[in-house]
């Protein structure tokens, strides 16, 4: 029998929350981890779906051990958990939409591993949080959570939360933050030479490395795109319908009147997100059109 004292109204903020990503879609991006060997890079871009769209993972990764972030991700993670449950905010794990949840990654998470060889140690979690944010995160190690407020805002079903979760799934199998994270060290170590050099002290240090945020923008870009089609990847080979991936985003863009346009964000906007989904549909939905479908499908919570 559900809980009647889990709380859907709580403050819980996301770890890392407000450092990375301001993406209506989820919160802020976490860390990620997991490295994609150059031979399983090419073997996925001779097969089918969207793999041949995608490039090898980038060589910034190399300056941050993956292990060490997939430890301090489990530990935040554990944190966040923890804390929730206190305000009793995390949903108990017979709670329909824990259930739901928890289903959905069950078809996604066997297809994680071509795209990361590290996926196949993790310890894949799946956790609902009490709060009224639209957010959803995956972090390094498959440490997944969503937002009640995603979930019952949005009124998602079965193949639009697939498509959510195959998104962020993507960033963690893709080390998106993780080669944000070996950037930012390479800048810093670049900025503090060359201010140096120039005699510039701390307040170079401060203008170069603004300048190293804004020539990463466009790696955000990418990002979201490529965990865009990533997802849809893992949603069609899952059972789920990709194109849900379309009414996702008008859902969210109808969510999100008033954001910044899309040369004040990092990473693309609504339109032309669906767009690109549209554009890769034709890859992915021979998948879906093969795969074994759900054997059961779920509603969203009460609106």
């Amino acid at each position: 029998m559900q809980s009647v004292r889990f709380r859907t109204d709580a403050t819980v903020r996301a770890p890392w929350h407000g450092r990375v990503c301001a993406c209506a879609l989820h919160g802020r991006r976490l860390f990620t981890a997991g490295l994609l060997t150059g031979a399983t890079a090419g073997a996925l871009a001779q097969s089918e779906g969207v793999q041949g769209d995608v490039g090898r993972t980038s060589r910034f990764t190399q300056l941050v051990p993956a292990d060490q972030v997939e430890q301090a991700a489990a530990g935040q993670y554990q944190q966040m958990t923890t804390e929730a449950a206190r305000a009793r905010a995390l949903a108990p794990a017979n709670h329909p939409q824990v259930v739901r949840l928890r289903a959905i990654a069950d078809r996604l998470i066997p297809h994680a591993l071509p795209w990361n060889a590290r996926a196949r140690d993790w310890d894949w979690e799946v956790n609902l949080i009490g709060s009224k944010e639209l957010n959803a995160f995956c972090m390094p190690g498959g440490k997944i959570a969503f937002y009640y407020g995603i979930l019952q805002r949005l009124q998602l079903n079965d193949d639009e939360v697939a498509a959510i979760m195959g998104h962020e799934m993507a960033h963690a199998l893709r080390e998106h933050a993780r080669e944000r994270m070996g950037k930012t060290a390479a800048t810093r170590i670049g900025a503090s030479l060359l201010s140096s050099l120039l005699g510039l002290g701390g307040t170079g240090d401060t203008l170069l490395n603004m300048g190293g945020q804004l020539l990463t923008l466009r790696f955000s870009r990418e990002d979201e795109s490529e965990a865009d089609i990533v997802g849809m990847e893992l949603a069609a080979r899952g059972g789920y319908d990709p194109a849900a991936g379309i009414t996702l985003w008008q859902k969210m863009i109808r969510a999100s009147e008033g954001a910044p346009p899309e040369f004040m964000s990092t990473h693309p906007s609504g339109p032309t997100r669906i767009e690109d989904i549209e554009a890769k549909l034709p890859k992915v939905q021979p998948l879906y059109a093969r795969a074994a479908k759900p054997p059961r499908r779920y509603a969203p919570p009460s609106a």
